[in-house]
């Protein structure tokens, strides 16, 4: 379901220029392709970074641009660059201000929701899918030896080290990477945890963090899912996983889900 986060009513269509390689390759099948059509024509700058960015997108790019028609007007144009943009509003909200993602009331959850299932004091911690670093100051403010925030967006990295900085913590590293390709050796990190970030592909992502989680370390999943028993919820119960419930504000019910890696 889109989000309204920012109004993109006077942001230029060259947000698109902001976006990372691997955003890029969520495009198909997500975007409305008649309207990209229309402003990829207008916009060729953007057809050609779409292009050069992410070249494994080039014929998809070719499928939406045999779309493109003459004869739009600049209302239509700017109605169809809108359109794009509403439909990314998240991604265009980690490019231009992540402090609009960092502010959003469904963050502010409790806490001890996290903390109160470890001892993260002394200990090294990834933050996967990291975002503006919601669990990784947690885990940073908690005492841990080392909290590495792992976040695909450049933007997004820049915002927890500054925030880091802000907040004097010095604990506090970011790093470029995947919950399926995670930049560390195996059995390394005492605690792997991450926030709606896990489900795209169950199997890959939770073989990855069990990957380089230490044996005897923790697997934690604080937000997981939404209170439904969907797929992967039975898969992560089935991998020996541990779940429970708590209140995302403003009243939304969500679950968690952690383990201890076994030897």
């Amino acid at each position: 379901m889109p989000v309204n986060w920012i109004d993109v009513s006077d942001l230029s269509f060259n947000v698109m220029l902001l976006l990372e390689r691997e955003q890029l390759s969520w495009l198909p099948g997500w975007l409305p392709e008649p309207e990209l059509a229309l402003a990829l024509s207008v916009n060729p700058a953007a057809e050609w970074y779409l292009r050069h960015k992410n070249p494994t997108l080039n014929p998809w790019v070719d499928r939406v641009i045999a779309q493109a028609r003459d004869g739009a007007d600049p209302t239509e144009i700017r109605k169809a660059e809108e359109t794009i943009l509403r439909a990314i509003n998240d991604l265009v909200v980690y490019a231009v201000d992540p402090q609009i993602y960092a502010g959003l009331p469904f963050l502010g959850w409790d806490d001890a929701e996290l903390s109160g299932l470890v001892d993260f004091g002394g200990k090294t911690v990834i933050d996967v899918g990291s975002g503006t670093g919601r669990l990784a100051f947690v885990a940073a403010q908690a005492g841990a030896h080392a909290v590495f925030a792992v976040e695909p967006v450049e933007n997004l990295r820049v915002f927890i080290k500054h925030e880091a900085q802000k907040r004097g913590l010095r604990n506090m590293f970011t790093m470029d990477g995947l919950i399926t390709d995670l930049p560390f050796p195996d059995d390394f990190i005492d605690i792997v945890m991450g926030g709606h970030v896990f489900g795209d592909h169950p199997e890959a992502e939770e073989a990855e963090m069990h990957r380089v989680a230490k044996p005897g370390g923790m697997v934690i999943l604080c937000p997981g899912n939404n209170d439904t028993d969907e797929g992967w919820h039975e898969f992560l119960v089935s991998q020996g996983y541990e779940w429970s419930r708590f209140i995302e504000p403003p009243n939304d019910i969500k679950r968690k889900y952690w383990k201890t890696v076994e030897g």
